[in-house]
């Protein structure tokens, strides 16, 4: 396993990242399948307290809570939920997040959270009192850092400007360069930490049927996908790969759900080296496409 370390923090996180989300708590062997993730040498792993209404922080504690101190946990927190469960509203108030850290602390079976995020964001948010709730959570020991979850050029600017944060959790790929414009750029001069998830493209890069993906027409995305699987390397290594190269990106995060998706995502990283050639090649075959809202 690589690690590297996650933007102005102490952490040295596994550039493979297990994002915790497809797990569902009606299946069995999910946990054995995070100590596994573990026992290869994965040891940053990702939640939310949205994720099955905290279910899935539950299960995620549970099962690393013997490893506790060779982890590191992140969790997000601004979704609140109904009364009548019927679904959330965003909230990102500072009285709601100092409320919300101690039910996630309770289902994770720990003190403290090593990443704290904001689930989303925008740019009407009371961004100086969700900044402040941070940083009262960093004084009373219960995060060590914090960082938000969002794809907003406008909101990434105000939390770099305003804040302390660490880490920008994106969503990245060969088929969404959207944040090589301006964002990338940005959290790498101020060195913060990006999270990259989504690194198949929703599994377009992965060997799904091919659809129109963000601008890009049916045509291209299975242009795309097609040269991507007639290389050397996996689909699912080249495509990890990409988003590794780019020198603002920490670690992918990559959803698993099988054991067969865990071993993938940690042969990508055993794959042999991508020669820059074939990176030129990608950017050419896949250009550039930019964010067109919240700029």
């Amino acid at each position: 396993m690589q690690y590297k370390q996650l933007g102005n923090t102490t952490m040295n996180i596994s550039r493979i990242a297990f994002g915790s989300m497809s797990l569902k708590s009606e299946e069995a062997g999910n946990e054995q399948l995070l100590l596994d993730a573990v026992s290869a040498g994965i040891n940053y792993f990702d939640t939310a307290d949205l994720y099955e209404n905290g279910v899935n922080e539950e299960m995620v504690g549970r099962a690393l809570k013997p490893h506790r101190s060779d982890i590191f946990i992140a969790t997000k927190v601004g979704n609140q939920m109904k009364p009548d469960g019927s679904g959330w509203n965003w909230n990102p108030s500072k009285k709601y997040i100092l409320e919300a850290v101690e039910r996630s602390l309770t289902r994770l079976q720990t003190d403290y959270i090593d990443l704290y995020q904001l689930h989303g964001g925008t740019i009407d948010d009371p961004i100086d009192e969700t900044i402040e709730a941070f940083e009262i959570l960093r004084q009373q020991g219960k995060i060590r850092f914090y960082g938000i979850s969002s794809i907003r050029p406008n909101v990434i600017r105000e939390w770099v400007k305003r804040s302390r944060i660490s880490a920008v959790m994106m969503q990245y790929s060969l088929l969404d360069r959207r944040p090589e414009e301006e964002v990338m750029p940005l959290l790498l001069m101020n060195n913060i930490g990006v999270l990259a998830r989504g690194p198949m493209a929703q599994g377009y890069l992965a060997g799904k049927p091919s659809r129109e993906y963000l601008g890009r027409t049916l045509e291209q995305v299975s242009e795309v996908k097609a040269f991507v699987q007639d290389q050397k390397v996996s689909a699912s290594a080249l495509a990890i790969h990409y988003v590794l190269h780019h020198p603002s990106v920490t670690a992918a995060v990559v959803g698993i759900r099988t054991k067969k998706q865990l071993l993938d995502a940690i042969d990508a990283l055993s794959a042999p080296p991508i020669p820059e050639s074939l990176f030129d090649q990608l950017t050419q075959i896949s250009p550039e496409n930019f964010y067109t809202d919240h700029r």
